[in-house]
């Protein structure tokens, strides 16, 4: 059984593989046993023959398909539920996240309190364009007073937790941007560590400004009244 599961997300994203791949090997290829199962949600380029061939470099990686596309979301927790480790980091599959900064999460884990699930990365410094940065301090700051979940960036796809907890979350699309909100529903706490943030040099953003906008509101009502019927109760066997 490996230590980590590193799962990737990806849509249309093959000019990023080779080189992410690379760099997630090198970050932790000699520290730990781990596997790599990236998620192909029905790429419309050939995304998944780039995969299928680079597992002649790599024995860590593991290949999952969507028949239908079905959004990152889906593709987070079809990824998690066929993690064969304890831990799973993520990773978005655009290259911005550093691979190199996963054991920082690890470091921060074996830290931290036993309570803590969930190290959540936090993008200190942006390198997206000024529209993409506006939108995200201000869905962050909306987000935080809404939530009260303490966390300066839920949009870091880079994230470690255990694999346990997170499926005891409840799924629906977008929850990878409201873990620190659900892991706290669920009873648990969250870490964020600061970790580096790259620009993109390949391929294009699948969202934009408007997209991220209407489609937070209506989850930020939906997580909020999921945060107030919350209750978790302390169980003892006698």
């Amino acid at each position: 059984m490996p230590q980590l599961s590193v799962v990737v997300p990806v849509f249309n994203e093959r000019d990023n593989i080779p080189s992410l791949l690379a760099e997630i090997a090198a970050a932790l290829r000699g520290k730990l046993d781990f596997e790599i199962v990236y998620v192909d949600d029905d790429s419309s380029d050939d995304s998944r023959a780039v995969l299928k061939a680079q597992k002649a470099s790599y024995p860590e990686l593991r290949v999952l398909h969507h028949v239908t596309r079905s959004g990152q979301s889906t593709a987070v927790w079809n990824g998690v539920h066929a993690a064969n480790s304890p831990w799973v980091a993520t990773l978005d599959g655009d290259g911005q996240n550093d691979p190199a900064d996963i054991p920082k999460l690890l470091a921060a884990r074996n830290t931290a309190e036993g309570n803590v699930k969930l190290f959540a990365g936090w993008r200190t410094t942006r390198r997206d364009s000024f529209n993409k940065r506006i939108s995200s301090k201000i869905a962050n700051a909306v987000r935080s007073r809404m939530l009260r979940d303490a966390t300066p960036d839920t949009g870091c796809g880079l994230k470690l937790f255990e694999r346990e907890v997170f499926l005891r979350l409840p799924y629906f699309d977008h929850m990878h941007r409201y873990l620190p909100a659900l892991v706290k529903r669920a009873g648990f706490a969250s870490q964020s560590v600061p970790v580096g943030h790259r620009p993109r040099t390949a391929g294009k953003s699948k969202y934009g400004m408007l997209d991220r906008l209407w489609v937070g509101i209506a989850d930020l009502r939906g997580v909020a009244w999921l945060m107030r019927r919350a209750k978790v109760t302390r169980v003892e066997e006698l």
